[in-house]
């Protein structure tokens, strides 16, 4: 039956105007009147209509004449829809055929969602992830792998990392994956958010684990989704800013097990991750070769040092912080000039873990290798080591550590031998006046007898101070009243030739005027006094040093999977009463699940919840994902969802694509069919009650 229709509508609505909403498949015919009826007509939607006749004074439209079925029309309609770019109007026309005939060619499907990627709308790149779910359910062949990159690349540029995830993770399922420039992009722009970030790096995961699984195999498709060094950068970086440390450490393994080479950038973010961590002995690994770079790369460098100078503080190691130092000054002096290098060098093998393990990793890493069009810029925060004028310099925030530190040990002396030393190394760059300032500090800080010893062992090394400071400690003594310290120091100033033809009380008189001027006068502090009087606060709340180096105890046994000598490690924590970290139960965990001790991890999981009960423990998400996991590994499903709920009031992101998949991998057809009144015992039938709690939480069933 023909259609011959000529009425005035709007162009947009020429082609099958009257079918959108008609599942039923039912013709519409038009009378004279203009008005529709329903006919059936073999089984087939079409339309009919007889010519409308108007008044002269409405403007004529052309005559459009169709013959046909209405797929022909409505697959005409969404092919022009398209074309012009009229995606509402597409969509329309898509569901309307969807609903009578299934999808349309596998061209025309993959021109929807291609330009369904084009927008910019929220609304219409979830319509276009949502179709493709809906095509690899009932007819997955249509679908063309360049149509999933584009709408990934998109998905992620609009923010919406969860869709963009799950696109990507399709591919990955296939085995495929975009050229790495464009997964660059998608990855730069997940890792915006702390959600987006979680997602990428879980993601990586998942990409490392098909990667290795392929290379077992020796499949060619291994290849496709090996990641490479910038898409671990991103991450990691990610990692850092979101400070998701313990996923950042599991990624650094990854990324030795994959095989990817760790180039200057990478390095720089390991030795963040490591300081959050607080790792110092794998930061120490990496310095030796970081110490051989050349000059252009010195810049580069600055956080590396920056982080190893802060773990150093963090152990209250202050030998090894001073030797940093100076350490930083000898490397810079001797370094050769080479030209900045942007090709491949030698590759160095670093361990992870202890450098006896012959099972341990290795990571390859080259110091000075700089990625050609790198998108990443690594931040840097220069909190205790600067980079001015192309030299690595000292903060005072560094120097209050340092003061504070030597005060604390008792160790005046040693620091006097260090900003010697600082003063003399340190002139050619700039910083010349350490001891002034410290001295300066002290007084004004009330440190009175230190800042005497200091001068004293100035004098002793044969670089005196001047008549300044004596002048300032001096009058800070008179105002103290602390008459026998002034007496002895004023000698000391006659004997130099700074007081001349002056009484001790003419000299008391003019100190005590000069203390009264000051006061009344806004005279300006240094920051480097702001710094010590935040140190002494901040000490009171820092971690002591001794958590740190028992994690350290616990990360090697762990690592060397002596498990019986990390839980004495840990159990002298509790013995001695010292609250362990995120880090000693992430590291307690790792090492349990590598030898598949599962139930050990169920004990572990009571003492944190105990800890989290008395607020002395802020679990991270990445304990949580880790527990969750392992839970699921051993087939703990009641103890998985305890840790899904400890989430779900903590308002953290779970992923749940990643649990869901993991526990396919391993419990697939687990109770799928048996009912609960099936169940032998009241133990099975609990834990038919938590499993299928979990799969419909995850969307299984």
């Amino acid at each position: 039956m023909a259609l011959i229709f000529s009425r005035k509508i709007p162009l947009s609505y020429a082609f099958g105007v009257f079918v959108p909403s008609a599942i039923q498949k039912t013709a519409l015919i038009a009378d004279h009147s203009g008005e529709f009826f329903s006919k059936r007509v073999f089984g087939q939607y079409q339309l009919v209509a007889l010519q409308h006749f108007s008044s002269g004074s409405v403007s004529q439209p052309g005559r459009i004449c169709w013959r046909g079925s209405s797929n022909v029309v409505l697959l005409r309609k969404l092919e022009i829809a398209l074309r012009e770019h009229q995606v509402d109007e597409a969509w329309v026309t898509f569901i309307d055929f969807k609903k009578l005939y299934g999808f349309p060619t596998g061209s025309m499907v993959n021109m929807l969602i291609s330009r369904l990627s084009y927008s910019s709308d929220h609304h219409w790149l979830q319509k276009a992830c949502d179709l493709v779910f809906l095509i690899l359910k009932e007819k997955p062949g249509l679908l063309q792998f360049p149509v999933l990159t584009k709408l990934s690349i998109s998905l992620a540029r609009a923010q919406m990392p969860v869709p963009a995830s799950m696109i990507l993770r399709v591919m990955l399922e296939r085995e495929n994956m975009p050229p790495l420039t464009i997964l660059w992009s998608v990855v730069s722009h997940m890792v915006k958010t702390e959600i987006g970030a979680c997602l990428a790096s879980n993601f990586l995961v998942q990409m490392c684990d098909c990667f290795l699984h392929l290379s077992a195999k020796g499949s060619v498709r291994a290849k496709v989704v090996k990641p490479d060094a910038m898409i671990f950068n991103l991450v990691l970086d990610a990692c850092v800013k979101f400070k998701s440390s313990l996923k950042g450490q599991e990624i650094v393994e990854l990324m030795s097990k994959a095989g990817v080479i760790a180039d200057a950038h990478s390095v720089i973010i390991f030795s963040q991750i490591h300081e959050m961590n607080g790792q110092r002995d794998e930061i120490k690994k990496l310095k030796d070769h970081v110490d051989e770079v050349g000059a252009p790369f010195i810049g580069y460098y600055c956080q590396f040092y920056d982080s190893l100078l802060k773990l150093h503080f963090k152990f209250d190691d202050i030998d090894s912080a001073a030797q940093l130092l100076l350490d930083m000054h000898k490397f810079q002096e001797s370094v050769p000039n080479k030209k900045l290098r942007m090709d491949q060098e030698k590759r160095l093998l670093v361990p992870i873990g202890s450098n006896n393990l012959k099972t341990g990793l290795k990571i390859q890493v080259m110091p000075e290798l700089l990625q050609k069009d790198s998108i990443l810029t690594v931040k840097h925060k220069q909190e205790l080591v600067m980079f001015r004028s192309g030299k690595l310099l000292l903060s005072n925030r560094a120097l209050a550590k340092l003061v504070n530190g030597y005060r604390r040990h008792g160790r005046t002396t040693d620091l006097s031998k260090l900003l010697l030393c600082m003063q003399q190394d340190f002139h050619v760059l700039g910083q010349s006046s350490f001891c002034s300032d410290v001295i300066d500090a002290c007084i004004r800080i009330g440190w009175l007898e230190m800042a005497h010893d200091i001068l004293d062992d100035m004098d002793a090394a044969g670089a005196p101070i001047g008549s300044t400071l004596h002048m300032a400690l001096l009058t800070a003594y008179y105002c103290r009243e602390m008459f026998k310290e002034a007496k002895a120091l004023l000698r000391k100033m006659r004997k130099a030739g700074f007081v001349v033809n002056l009484s001790d009380e003419m000299v008391a008189t003019a100190c005590l005027s000069e203390a009264a001027n000051n006061a009344s006068s806004s005279s300006s502090k240094s920051d480097l006094i702001d710094f010590l009087i935040r140190e002494m606060r901040e000490e009171e709340k820092a971690i002591p040093s001794v958590v740190y180096e028992l994690n350290s105890s616990v990360y090697y046994f762990c690592k060397a999977k002596m498990m019986e000598d990390a839980l004495k490690t840990y159990k002298r924590m509790q013995h001695m009463k010292i609250q362990p970290t995120v880090q000693t139960f992430s590291y307690l965990i790792d090492g349990f699940s590598s030898l598949g001790m599962y139930r050990d991890i169920t004990i572990l999981w009571g003492d944190i919840k105990r800890n989290v009960g008395s607020k002395d423990l802020e679990v991270s998400r990445d304990l949580y994902e880790v527990l969750h996991l392992n839970f699921l590994r051993g087939g703990y499903f009641e103890r998985a969802m305890e840790v899904i709920g400890y989430m779900k009031e903590r308002n953290m992101y779970c992923d749940k694509w990643m649990y869901k998949d993991e526990f396919l991998k391993l419990h697939k057809n687990l109770y799928r069919s048996l009912k609960a009144s099936e169940a032998r015992t009241e133990a099975q039938s609990k834990r038919l009650e938590h499993v299928k709690a979990f799969r419909k939480w995850v969307g299984i069933d």
